[in-house]
């Protein structure tokens, strides 16, 4: 008969909360938590009796030391055969001192979930305001991953867990989860737990954006130009000269030809004083 895993507890910030139980799940997906006062071996029945060994599922924010694993999801997150405009996987380092950031940051956690020891699956929660009009707050699920290799294992239901407990202490009456739109497996998964689509989340460069929208007032430009022809080849067919821009400061020409100047205007001499 096999042995569930046992794990250490990690001190944690006091504004972290993690769930104090141990969940496990069979290979089958039956998910299992350690205060069900279940032994480390279940019977699934149908058939001849058997005991199956069930894996310990723990979830808990990510420490120095996890920058490694967490680089390698992202990896896979951003190479998952999906269309993605996600940032480019950074250094471990890198990775390390986000992962200390975020364990001093009270509105938001980033968290990894460990299969028998080793992390497989990561997610980033985040407090903010429900709408830029209301005083709700709501806990957002963002960049939601489990590893290919630990896939229908109770680790994303062990993530939502998680995120849910956090929003009943945080006192969050909402929860949101960002997932691709055509993430199909991840969005019916999502969408079982009872969480429907509220809005798609599309991401892109500044500069990216900054040139879509030249190129949106490029077609009025070519309009205006166009009319400007337009004008110019109307000009010709009448047989009148376009004006130079010195000619459009200049005085308008008249129909027998070019307006002569007027004479300059000469003040009368002053009479001399008597006294000279």
């Amino acid at each position: 008969m096999s042995t569930v895993a046992t794990f250490t507890a990690v001190p944690i910030p006091m504004n972290k909360l993690v769930s104090n139980s141990t969940l496990q799940v069979t290979p089958e997906g039956l998910l299992l938590r350690e205060d069900e006062r279940i032994g480390p071996s279940v019977h699934l029945g149908g058939g001849p009796e058997r005991e199956v060994a069930v894996a310990a599922i723990e979830v808990r924010d990510a420490r120095p030391g996890d920058g490694g694993a967490l680089v390698a999801l992202w990896r896979e997150l951003t190479t998952a055969g999906l269309p993605s405009r996600l940032p480019a996987p950074p250094s471990a380092a890198a990775a390390e001192v986000a992962v200390s950031k975020h364990l001093a940051d009270p509105a938001g956690r980033l968290l990894v979930v460990e299969l028998d020891g080793a992390v497989h699956g990561m997610a980033y929660l985040r407090r903010t305001a429900i709408s830029p009009l209301h005083d709700d707050s709501t806990i957002t699920v963002e960049y939601l991953h489990v590893s290919d290799s630990s896939r229908r294992h109770g680790l994303g239901k062990a993530l939502i867990a998680e995120a849910v407990t956090w929003a009943e202490h945080e006192s969050c009456a909402h929860l949101a989860v960002v997932a691709p739109a055509i993430a199909r497996e991840a969005n019916r998964f999502l969408a079982r737990l009872g969480l429907g689509q509220a809005g798609v989340l599309r991401f892109a460069t500044t500069h990216t954006v900054r040139r879509r929208l030249a190129a949106e007032h490029a077609p009025n430009l070519l309009a205006l130009l166009s009319s400007r022809r337009s004008a110019v080849a109307r000009r010709a067919a009448l047989g009148v000269a376009p004006r130079s821009v010195a000619q459009r400061g200049a005085a308008p020409l008249s129909p027998a030809g070019p307006v002569s100047p007027a004479p300059p205007v000469s003040s009368p001499a002053e009479p001399e004083s008597a006294g000279t």
